[in-house]
């Protein structure tokens, strides 16, 4: 089932909602003034998405952008042979969809409960010439996801697997804070809800499932992390798992 959102929400003022939203000054939108802001909110609606629950397909072209608001959402580029691959998650605040870029070239599905704010595609694109610092700002988040892909192929093309395993559980523990998890910066401790079955994880990272699950086991019996259940995970020191990572800054 794929995503429309044509019924707005009318619970609360549009820039009511904005003052009120967990995410705004880390989004794009933070590039805003609260003029600039109410008329984007002009176009904006919020969606409430199920896990599994496709947000658009790939080689379709989106009717709308959106800022995550709260949740993960994995993308997946599909091959020619119908073989699939995840190559990227997004998480809160980040935003999804390419200005300008036509169809979309992965697949974005909702890997937990997510909430959108969404806004119309041609709106939105109008919105960027008027807006500078808009434009600007989602400049600087499509630089930042590139710095990301590149330390993704280093991580793939170099890393063994216990240190892919341990840059996937950094990756989520530092953005634990905004997916509504524990975190204290005092403790150095975090503890998180994995976002991917262990299945989609060794999809991720280029491994076998029972590669993923053995190297779990191990950062366990180490003390790195402790496993909750098979989707709670809490890290006791993000400092002793980025020294498995093999990584001294976060991803």
């Amino acid at each position: 089932m794929q995503c429309r959102i044509m019924i707005p929400n009318r619970d609360q003022a549009p820039i009511e909602r904005c003052q009120k939203c967990s995410v705004r000054h880390k989004a794009v939108c933070g590039a805003l003034n609260d003029a600039e802001l109410a008329r984007l909110n002009q176009i904006a609606r919020t969606r409430q998405i199920k896990p599994g629950q496709t947000v658009f397909s790939d080689q379709e072209q989106p009717e709308f952008f959106a800022n995550i608001v709260s949740g993960v959402i994995k993308l997946t580029k599909t091959l020619s042979d119908g073989r699939q691959q995840i190559v990227g998650l997004l998480f809160a605040p980040d935003f999804l969809g390419r200005a300008y870029g036509g169809e979309s070239p992965y697949l974005a599905e909702a890997a937990t409960d997510v909430e959108l704010c969404c806004f119309p595609s041609d709106n939105f694109e109008h919105m960027l010439g008027d807006f500078p610092d808009l434009e600007h700002r989602l400049f600087e988040n499509t630089l930042d996801e590139l710095d990301s892909a590149r330390e993704w192929m280093l991580l793939l093309g170099r890393k063994t697997a216990q240190e892919k395993v341990a840059s996937f559980l950094l990756m989520i523990a530092h953005r634990a804070p905004n997916i509504g998890c524990a975190h204290s910066d005092e403790m150095n401790f975090v503890q998180f809800a994995l976002p991917l079955s262990r299945a989609d994880i060794a999809d991720y990272l280029g491994l076998t499932i029972e590669t993923v699950s053995r190297h779990f086991t191990k950062l366990k019996s180490d003390g790195v992390i402790n496993i909750i259940n098979n989707r709670e995970i809490a890290v006791p020191d993000i400092d002793m798992l980025a020294n498995r990572a093999d990584l001294e800054d976060a991803l």
